[in-house]
């Protein structure tokens, strides 16, 4: 059996008071070489990327390090946080801007890509940097939603009222502290054709400490329905941790929804995906989408085709109920939605 990570990443007892995620966010660790001494994998060291973790640097809260196996170099959690030379390869097809973020720009921050939703890049930060993510080349600096107090975006929004739905994502929206993102909400909710609010959020996985008293004040206090996505990949990021944070929200009103990416060597398989299914059902939390991976510069490693995609989709729908299975998409630039595969 191969252990967890060491004692000291090992969560504190239920009856602790709870920590301070500020504090856990400046406590991640940021240095690939001390991960994997804390996993027992300094061999792995020659296959690291000091470039790539320079251009899209390591961070990785304390506490999912510890839901990583001690001593295994195929860990799923691991292998989505580690900067290794894979990551160096130029690819043909895979870009910068994967998605098309650039050309759906509606205004500073602000992506108009789907009928009736505006999508706010709230933030650049994110708690846990995936070695996938799409956003990793995007122009954070200048595009951020929240800065000069939300006014360019909400002014958009305001402007436009085919707008019903805003999606907070990032980075990750729920970085920022609780007050910067009541400001939004506060202005939003003097515009009547705004009926939902969207969070897409991986805090609540990788730093379940980030659901704290101030956040479900707010969120509870919202006007209007909220649907929440986290994002997990592999059931074994669920501890009894997330978990409560998973239970918070509930109670706060957020209807919650899980949405992953299918990555070589994380959860390209029928169990690793049925497993994910059932743990998020288990915490509450509903499938969603099940991404193919957008072909961002320095994730080819992960892709896994689509045939094998499609296969493993019809043997995930076969081996459970139907709402424990993912819609498989691709998200293409100019497409007027997720396409499915």
């Amino acid at each position: 059996m191969i252990p967890a990570a060491s004692p000291a990443l090992q969560h504190p007892h239920p009856d602790a008071a709870p920590a301070d995620w500020r504090r856990l966010w400046r406590e991640a660790v940021r240095d690939p070489r001390e991960l994997l001494a804390l996993l027992g994998l300094q061999a792995l060291a020659p296959a690291l990327s000091d470039a790539a973790a320079e251009q899209f640097p390591l961070r990785v809260p304390r506490g999912f390090v510890a839901r990583m196996r001690h001593g295994d170099p195929h860990d799923p959690l691991l292998r989505q946080v580690l900067p290794v030379l894979d990551e160096e390869r130029v690819v043909p097809g895979f870009g910068l801007d994967a998605v098309g973020d650039g050309a759906a720009r509606a205004g500073t921050g602000v992506i108009r890509k789907y009928r009736g939703r505006a999508l706010l890049v709230a933030t650049g930060s994110c708690a846990v940097n995936c070695r996938y993510c799409f956003r990793r080349h995007f122009p954070y600096a200048e595009e951020t939603a929240a800065a000069g107090g939300w006014q360019d975006a909400v002014a958009l929004i305001a402007a436009d009222p085919d707008i019903e739905e805003v999606i907070l994502s990032g980075g990750d929206p729920l970085s920022l502290a609780t007050p910067k993102l009541a400001e939004l909400t506060d202005a939003l909710a003097g515009l009547p054709h705004i009926r939902r609010l969207r969070i897409h959020s991986r805090l609540p996985v990788v730093l379940p400490e980030r659901v704290d008293a101030a956040l479900l004040a707010w969120l509870g206090a919202l006007p209007w329905p909220l649907a929440f996505v986290i994002h997990a990949n592999h059931g074994n990021e669920f501890d009894a941790g997330v978990d409560a944070a998973l239970a918070r929200l509930r109670a706060a009103g957020a209807t919650l929804l899980n949405q992953s990416v299918l990555l070589r060597g994380v959860n390209d398989s029928v169990d690793a995906l049925a497993q994910l299914s059932e743990r998020a059902f288990q915490a509450g939390v509903l499938p969603y989408y099940l991404h193919q991976l957008d072909r961002v510069a320095g994730s080819a490693h992960f892709e896994v085709d689509d045939d094998r995609a499609r296969a493993l989709h019809a043997a995930l729908a076969a081996r459970l109920s139907g709402y424990l299975v993912p819609r498989l998409v691709r998200e293409l630039p100019g497409d007027p939605g997720k396409r499915p595969l």
